[in-house]
């Protein structure tokens, strides 16, 4: 894997907390008015597994997923990234969404990397 410096692996961590937060409080306003929420179920857990595998790279914690989630995990969190630099692409320079957005795709990109590893290694 990509070495990351201690401050890329620290925004990476953040931006993926953010996210889940992000999509923990969008899941529960959904369920809340009834809509479907299969879809944002599997991205949330996609995201919960692409920071459990981050922090097992870079500080040894355990983590407890079958490689059947992991490789499903590796599929949603590709699938993220084209939306992600969309957004990223019509946000202005400088501003603070665009550096959100720039450190999320870093961050699912060295999560997906990190599955990778998971499985040649």
């Amino acid at each position: 894997m990509e070495s990351a410096t201690l401050a890329q692996q620290t925004e990476s961590i953040r931006s993926f907390e953010s996210t889940i937060r992000k999509c923990e409080t969008a899941l529960a306003q959904m369920t809340e008015k009834g809509a479907n929420t299969a879809l944002l179920e599997k991205r949330l857990n996609a995201l919960k597994i692409g920071l459990a595998i981050l922090e097992n790279v870079w500080h040894e914690q355990p983590f407890d997923c079958s490689p059947q989630e992991i490789r499903e995990s590796r599929e949603v969190l590709s699938g993220l990234i084209p939306s992600i630099e969309r957004s990223y692409a019509k946000s202005k320079d400088g501003s603070p969404q665009k550096t959100l957005l720039e450190r999320r795709i870093k961050s699912v990109k060295l999560a997906i990397e990190a599955i990778d590893d998971y499985f040649d290694g």
